[in-house]
Order: structure tokens, then sequence, then C-alpha cells
């Protein structure tokens, strides 16, 4: 087996080895994967986190021995940056900028510095919706990971990402890693609630925050109201998001 990291702000992780393919998610600054497969162009890859697999470029991952992997990838040693954008400066004195969720405990190990603040570890419940606010009018990009492009299962992994929790990548299988609800009553700000698609399979979630509000993304990362029927979009004056269960993770 093959380990590698990515050195880039941001990096698309591909369903086919074809840049015309969808995305299925994207690696952030600092975040490493196994390697399965690997051809003359592409490899594919596994991020340890999540078990998501997909395929990325060569000349935008870097190797890692596997001693580095299992070094970087614990999630106990995990430091993310917590600005909405901060800097990288390589060994070269160059900056780059990387976004909010950037996995900056990685930076020795690619000889670089991070310029900027991090997100404390085993952060409060309330805390959670202060990190999803970083991310509010990000535009929905579907497999987007990043304050420039996020999805609705991309949200809500990368806030518990910051108070140290892995959620998995898509929303029917974070529905099935906390414990549900009986009522909307009893949800707290930083709970996760699940919708149900056309199909009435599990195809959205959101956190929900206080005085019947939640945060989500469609279209963009946006604040719309909560009830026990699904989400009420006030400017296009309909539920857009019928409720199936709401899951309390922390």
């Amino acid at each position: 087996m093959e380990y590698g990291i990515c050195p880039l702000s941001m990096v698309p992780v591909h369903q086919s080895a074809d840049d015309a393919s969808g995305w299925i998610t994207q690696l952030l600054y600092g975040e490493v994967f196994k390697i399965p497969e690997t051809r003359k162009h592409w490899s594919r890859i596994r991020t340890p986190s999540d078990q998501c697999e997909g395929w990325v470029r060569n000349p935008q991952i870097l190797r890692l021995e596997a001693s580095e992997y299992e070094a970087l990838h614990a999630p106990e040693g995990m430091r993310l940056a917590s600005d909405l954008i901060s800097h990288i400066c390589t060994q070269e004195g160059l900056l780059m900028p990387i976004p909010v969720g950037s996995s900056v405990h990685a930076t020795a190990a690619l000889s670089h510095t991070h310029e900027g603040g991090v997100f404390q570890p085993e952060m409060d419940k309330e805390s959670l919706i202060d990190t999803a606010l970083i991310y509010l009018n990000s535009p929905e990009v579907k497999g987007g990971r990043s304050p420039f492009g996020i999805d609705a299962d991309g949200l809500s992994q990368m806030v518990y990402r910051t108070a140290g929790i892995l959620l998995n990548r898509s929303a029917p299988q974070q529905a099935s890693q906390g414990s549900p609800l009986s009522f909307i009553e009893e949800s707290e700000p930083g709970d996760l609630a699940f919708f149900d698609g056309p199909d009435g399979m599990i195809n959205h979630v959101g956190l929900i925050m206080r005085d019947n509000y939640i945060i989500h993304c469609d279209g963009k990362v946006r604040i719309d109201r909560l009830d026990h029927t699904g989400i009420f979009n006030a400017e296009k004056r309909i539920y857009t998001h019928p409720l199936r269960v709401i899951v309390k993770i922390l």
C-alpha cells in the first residue's frame, strides 16, 4: 500500500480517472490518504477518516512513507486552520492560501509553516454553529468542502471535524452515526437534521440552530426555518426539504 498527502490548498477527488467526471469529495491542505492504485496520470485514493474513495491527478499529491502517514492521520493529533483563509509559507518563502478546516498539523512533513489560528480541541457544542456560520453564503458545489464551494454533507462533516468528530461523507451515512431523537423539541443547537429526497431516501442534512432555524447548503449555505414538516424557505414560501430524522452526534 502507498500513502500520500495533499500539498495544495484544495484538490478535487473525481469519480473516475477523467477531468470531466464529477467530484466525489475534495481534499484540503494537509489531509493524508491511502493509494490503492496508481496509473500514469492518476491515482485512486482512499481517505482514512471516512473511507471515501476516488481519483486524483498525480501532480496534485505527494507520496508519504508509511511511518509519516501513521503519524499524521491519528485524530488526536489533528490541528485545523480556524481562519476563513490563512496562509502557508513554503520552504522557498512563498505564501499559499488555505481554507478553514485545513490540516495544519501536517506542515512539518511538508517543510511548511502556518500563519493563522487553529481550532481548539474538544470544542463545546455551542461552537459548532459559530463554525458553521463561517461558511454562510458559500456556493453549493457537489463534492466541495471549502468556503469556495461546499455541499450539505460537506458542511456537516467539516463543522464536526473541527470538534474532533469524524463524520462520514454522505448524509445517509452520517444519519447512522448518532442517536435519533423522537421529537424536534428534544434537539439542541448543533444537532443534525436529515431530510428525504423525492425517492424517499435521505439526501440532505443541516445543523439545527436556536429558535427553530437551520443552517444548511441549498444553492448556497443559508439559514432557513425548520419545523416538524421540514425546511421552510421564506423567499420561495415553500417547504423545500421534508424532515426525516434528527440525530444527536455530540
